[in-house]
């Protein structure tokens, strides 16, 4: 019997089309007639913010990581707090140190001034996080796009779905394959960390008190993270180049150089220690696999069609 007359064939042809028909809407030419200067206007913006202060690319790209890990990347991170609503601004792993929302403000009227309530908010941060990443030297990709804004969200599934920094690798690899993503997914975009900083309070457990560390690493980074205080303090991810996209942060891994105790368990005789040797020694294929890896990211259950709204202001419903 022909496939396309095979009753079961179809059905399983119905089923997948259903399975991805969101992710089936997300298109890199969305907006190609309604916005045709899109792209120009976030890249411009992002790269004026980036020139004034390089670290903002890598705060730009933890905003999508923790958008995406929360009912999928539909920009319900950027919402503030109001009267009448609670946001994700301030569960446990944003308050205080998730940042860069200023940068989408900038864009999102920029955006507003040239293509009225067209663009969402949640395309905006995707493309700001990939142009982010490219302007420090890192990979690009296309974008998919045609998200709409969430006009909720979840300080709960915040708290409890956004990996933490003492997080160990058994419960890593279970955070990843609750959004669809694989072990190798996990281990390549935890390379974001090749760029950026921590505060003293998500490292100061692994830099006195774990022994699978370097030890002049472990001094140095002691230095500006006391036993007691100084939380907010900063540390660079990257020991060498905490603002060029490369793959040194796997070389640090290997060293034994890992900031934080969720990227040390990477390289630690577990089940991805050939993946980051990989990575140590190859920087094309970290960036071949990490743009792949942030496409795949950024599919998680986007709102698409009639579901959502774009918000006008990205802090506010409409």
């Amino acid at each position: 019997m022909s496939s396309l007359n095979n009753p079961f064939f179809l059905l399983l042809s119905i089923l997948s089309l259903l399975a991805f028909s969101s992710n089936a809407q997300l298109s890199p030419t969305f907006y190609a007639q309604t916005c045709p200067t899109l792209l120009t206007i976030v890249r411009t913006a992002t790269r004026q913010a980036i020139a004034r202060e390089p670290r903002l690319a890598a705060s730009i790209l933890r905003l999508f990581f923790h958008d995406c890990f929360v009912n999928g990347c539909d920009g319900s991170i950027l919402l503030d707090d109001t009267a009448t609503f609670t946001g994700e601004k301030n569960a446990g792993p944003n308050r205080n140190s998730a940042r860069g929302f200023e940068v989408i403000d900038t864009i999102k009227t920029n955006v507003e001034a040239a293509c009225n309530a067209t663009v969402s908010c949640a395309d905006i941060l995707a493309l700001a996080t990939r142009d982010g990443i490219v302007l420090l030297g890192g990979p690009s990709w296309t974008v998919p796009l045609g998200r709409r804004d969430a006009r909720t969200a979840s300080l709960s599934a915040a708290n409890s779905q956004i990996p933490s920094p003492s997080s160990d690798l058994s419960t890593l690899i279970s955070m990843f394959a609750a959004k669809g993503l694989t072990a190798r997914d996990l281990t390549v975009l935890s390379g974001a960390h090749t760029i950026g900083q921590s505060q003293c309070q998500f490292f100061r457990a692994r830099i006195y008190n774990e022994t699978n560390i370097d030890p002049n690493f472990a001094t140095t980074r002691r230095a500006n993270c006391p036993n007691s205080g100084g939380n907010l303090n900063l540390a660079p991810l990257d020991t060498l180049t905490p603002t060029r996209f490369d793959n040194n942060y796997y070389t640090d891994l290997v060293n034994q150089r890992g900031l934080l105790h969720s990227d040390q368990v990477l390289f630690n005789g577990g089940s991805q220690d050939a993946l980051v040797r990989t990575y140590s020694g190859n920087n094309a294929a970290f960036f071949r696999d990490f743009a792949a890896a942030m496409v795949k990211m950024a599919n998680i259950s986007p709102l698409t069609g009639t579901n959502g709204e774009i918000r006008r202001n990205c802090r506010l419903v409409n």
